[in-house]
């Protein structure tokens, strides 16, 4: 997480650290009012119907082709009145929806033995989750016999890391309290619409093949951490053109019976922190805004399926930043912030990281889309690339396996020197309250333990009313200098993960490494080497292809290199386990890699069933989130009616259309797989109106804005920015002259609970092209 104000949630006053002891008073003491604990695990109902696939896995084997397929469904929200997850901001609630975010799963298996498969999911979220995994598996187990090939072991859920959706679905109560607990509805969106784009790939599964390909991408992203990466062994360091990994790789799915493609699923590290923290409109963020312009793209081009599905995913994405222009002061200095603590003043809060518009005073949207422009055609470059020059990925194999491992205390020998070493209990440092220059903290923290933070007594008093760390604990994370002894902490339930998965995936020559921590540039390096040595010589593969997916399945904040570490920036602090965690996440993931070799002797190999699982807190999280109590409308409105009226008759690209409606919740219905909000244009031909824009459009932003309480009122505004050639790069269907109108849907709640749909509707304008 970009810039985790948690920590200073906890501890930046002795106020606060007693409120979190009230906390767990309030929660020990059965006789005084208990915030309200949430029963979240819904029962999964099918949405759709399954078909079986055992006449495509016939002919795919007869082929020697894979089965292939992906799906695609939304996973939006709670849009307002939910914190965001990511910044840690409790000023960062959600007002609105600039972008719908999706779940996009991407199956493949071997026809001649379907249950050798995996899904691999990419959520327009900050990471994937223990919970959500969890309720995803029992999902997939309530759909029937097609499923059951499907579960613990084969399933990777990764988050793009948007720090832009709504928050409060996490399972451990560290990244719980910035979002005032946990919040059911927001939960189970998720779940439903990953179970849902899960069916439509399993649904489409045809024979296909896959192709392989990179493509340097130099000006997308670069290193927040300089200082902390230059630690790393000079010999290594010269190996690589750059701080930061340049390449985008991409995986493509043609369908075998006629050529087209189904999919693509990239791989470039970049944050999703392009919007700023002062935003509070829903997005996907950078990689959102690429995956939406790609699908857009290819929507009238007959070499794409039907249904053609973009997956934009992260990679070691730990130290990398969106913000290109680097980091600056923000206090009229006019100066680059520190080197080596990224302060000015020496305080981390007016240093800012600068995206390639940071002068738009748009809360970073134009630089987000300019961003996601960036590895879109990146991307749809490589694709066209991939026509002449691919590399096949080689039929038939497809294997994972995934464990679970305690890594508190986990003892191993050191894969890089072969020394013995040990991993410690979760902990943050000193240096995880300062955040980054994506998201700078507060107070005398800062990056590298430059400031007066660590000498400052208030910060070991709070510490102590989380947890005192033991003299061995400390020095087991040395030199970090513990600031939350997070990991020893289990009441009212863990604050954040000790027992991490552990999972790798295969198909043919292809390897994912699926890392449950944010891994820096040379963490993500050494980590992806190791796999590629190893598949040589363990699994005699000739060229072994190594991707890393992260973060996923649960977040286990940060994995840097011991050098890195030892200097203890964000990274270095925010790497739970100790200077080890990299060599143990490595060791681990080879120890298990033979489980994925054509033929692999089972019974000679350490057992998958290590008898460990994670807590999963779903049904015991607490919850500060109010519920919507009801709806009014002003006397003499009715919801749905305009309140603001157009300000011009006529309007040209780049102008904004603004229109505003007496509005309700938007919490009374998510409005899933439909809209808010659409742009109608005229159609003189036949006098209707035809939708040309939703909520799931970059330039169609919904906002809504509570204007009383007590009697419930609040607005909603729809705003068009009407697209220019910029926003409108690689659109088959782009803007036309004509009659528009906005169309506001909305869902109210009365007193009694009903909650009952209604419509708003503008009054016509007219877009002119010149």
């Amino acid at each position: 997480m970009a810039n985790i104000k948690l920590g200073l949630a906890l501890v930046s006053s002795v106020a606060t650290a007693l409120v979190v002891l009230q906390l767990f008073l309030l929660i020990s003491n059965s006789n005084v009012n208990q915030p309200v604990r949430v029963q979240s695990r819904l029962q999964w109902k099918q949405r759709a119907t399954t078909t079986s696939s055992a006449t495509s896995a016939s002919s795919a084997a007869e082929n020697g082709t894979f089965l292939l397929g992906a799906g695609k469904a939304d996973i939006t929200g709670p849009v307002a009145e939910v914190i965001f997850n990511g910044y840690a901001s409790l000023d960062q609630v959600g007002s609105g929806l600039r972008q719908r975010i999706y779940s996009r799963a991407f199956i493949v298996a071997n026809p001649q033995n379907t249950s050798d498969t995996f899904i691999y999911l990419v959520l327009d979220a900050l990471t994937g989750d223990t919970a959500v995994r969890h309720g995803v598996l029992e999902g997939l187990a309530a759909l029937g016999s097609e499923y059951t090939r499907y579960g613990e072991q084969n399933l990777a859920l990764t988050g793009t890391h948007s720090h832009s959706g709504p928050g409060a679905w996490m399972n451990y109560l560290l990244p719980q309290i910035p979002t005032k607990g946990f919040d059911k509805q927001s939960y189970q969106a998720l779940v439903d619409g990953v179970l849902l784009s899960i069916q439509r790939a399993h649904e489409s599964l045809e024979p296909g093949s896959l192709s392989f390909g990179s493509i340097d991408l130099e000006d997308a992203n670069i290193n927040r951490s300089p200082y902390a990466y230059d630690a790393n062994p000079a010999d290594e360091k010269a190996k690589y053109s750059a701080n930061v990994d340049k390449t985008l790789t991409l995986l493509r799915f043609d369908r075998a019976s006629d050529s087209k493609t189904t999919a693509v699923l990239s791989f470039f590290p970049v944050h999703g922190t392009s919007m700023y923290e002062n935003n509070t409109l829903v997005t996907g963020d950078n990689k959102g805004v690429a995956a939406w312009l790609f699908e857009r793209s290819v929507q009238d081009d007959e070499n794409f399926a039907d249904g053609f599905v973009a997956g934009f995913s992260q990679s070691n994405v730990g130290d990398t930043s969106p913000n290109v222009l680097g980091a600056w002061c923000e206090d009229g200095s006019g100066e680059r912030c520190k080197y080596t603590d990224s302060t000015c003043g020496g305080k981390p809060v007016d240093c800012h990281g600068r995206g390639p518009y940071f002068t738009e005073k748009d809360n970073g949207a134009k630089s987000c889309f300019e961003i996601g422009r960036r590895q879109y055609e990146a991307a749809k470059t490589l694709y066209s690339q991939l026509d002449t020059s691919p590399t096949k990925i080689v039929p038939n194999e497809v294997r994972s396996f995934h464990v679970y491992r305690d890594m508190s205390n986990y003892t191993f020998q050191s894969p890089f020197n072969s020394s013995t070493l040990t991993t410690c209990s979760a902990a943050l440092g000193f240096s995880f309250a300062a955040g980054t220059t994506d998201g700078p903290g507060y107070f005398d923290f800062t990056q590298n333990g430059t400031g007066p933070a660590e000498s400052n007594p208030l910060w070991y008093v709070a510490r102590a009313f989380v947890h005192q760390p033991s003299a061995a604990q400390q020095a087991c994370q040395a030199p970090k200098e513990i600031l939350l002894d997070v990991g020893a902490v289990t009441q009212p339930y863990a604050w954040t993960p000790n027992i991490v998965d552990i999972q790798v995936l295969r198909v043919g020559q292809l390897f994912l490494v699926i890392s449950t921590s944010e891994a820096t540039t040379m963490s993500g390096r050494r980590w992806k080497e190791a796999i590629a040595t190893s598949a040589k010589e363990v699994l005699s593969i000739e060229n072994p292809l190594v991707v890393l997916g992260a973060p996923s399945n649960s977040y286990a904040h940060y994995v840097a290199t011991e050098e890195e570490y030892g200097v203890q920036r964000y990274e270095g602090a925010s790497t739970l386990y100790g200077p080890n965690t990299l060599a143990a996440y490595v060791n681990l993931t080879l120890t298990y890699l033979p489980y994925l070799g054509d033929t692999p002797n089972t019974a000679s190999l350490p057992s998958l069933s290590t008898g460990l699982e994670p807590p999963i807190n779903t049904d015991t999280s607490l919850s500060f989130i109010t519920g919507v109590v009801y709806d009014g409308s002003p006397v003499g409105k009715a919801f749905g009616d305009v309140v603001s009226s157009l300000e011009n008759a006529t309007y040209y690209p780049g102008d904004t259309v603004n229109v505003t409606f007496v509005g309700a919740n938007p919490r009374n219905n998510l409005r899933q797989e439909s809209t808010f909000a659409a742009v109608e244009r005229l159609d003189p031909s036949t006098g209707s109106w035809v939708v040309v824009r939703k909520d799931s459009d970059w330039n169609l932003v919904y906002n809504w804005v509570r204007t009383s309480t007590v009697l419930g009122y609040s607005q909603v505004t729809l705003q068009w920015e009407i697209e220019d050639d910029y926003y409108n790069t690689g659109n088959p269907n782009s803007l036309q002259a004509g009659t528009y109108r906005f169309h506001y849907y909305g869902d109210s709640k009365a007193l009694t609970g009903r909650i009952t749909a209604f419509e708003g509707i503008s009054d016509s304008f007219v877009v002119a092209l010149n």
